[in-house]
């Protein structure tokens, strides 16, 4: 199983970025997928996750506005549109999968991708 994020980089404070995750070695629609993201010394912290089977979203409260998960079961891939992005939006992202209950919890997620950075300057 893999799962390869990508879309990271530098953004001005504004801004929007889309970031995607595909997987392989697994069918994304069986699993809840999730973004998290992680600063350095910090633990990883949930951003919004799509379940499984055509499921509902759920966001961290603090981004449901600005973020939207969404998926594309034909490429395998899910992806996280972000805008209005703020310094505080500055972190690594990680995308994960699990068939665990707990999706807010990173604990749950059996299967992780690399992370992207994103960095957004004031």
């Amino acid at each position: 199983v893999q799962l390869q994020a990508s879309g990271g980089g530098s953004v001005q404070a504004g801004g929007s970025l889309r970031l995607s995750c595909t997987a392989s070695g697994l069918t994304l629609n069986a699993y809840h997928m999730a973004w998290f993201r992680q600063i350095p010394g910090e633990e990883r912290e949930f951003v919004a996750a799509l379940l499984r089977n055509g499921g509902n979203e759920v966001y961290k409260d603090s981004l449901k506005d600005r973020f939207t998960i969404s998926r594309d079961n034909a490429k395998n891939t899910v992806y996280v549109q972000m805008s209005s992005l703020k310094p505080d939006d500055t972190a690594t992202y990680y995308c994960a999968a699990t068939k665990g209950s707990w999706v807010r919890l990173a604990s749950t997620y059996e299967h992780w991708g690399q992370g992207t950075q994103v960095t957004v300057s004031s």
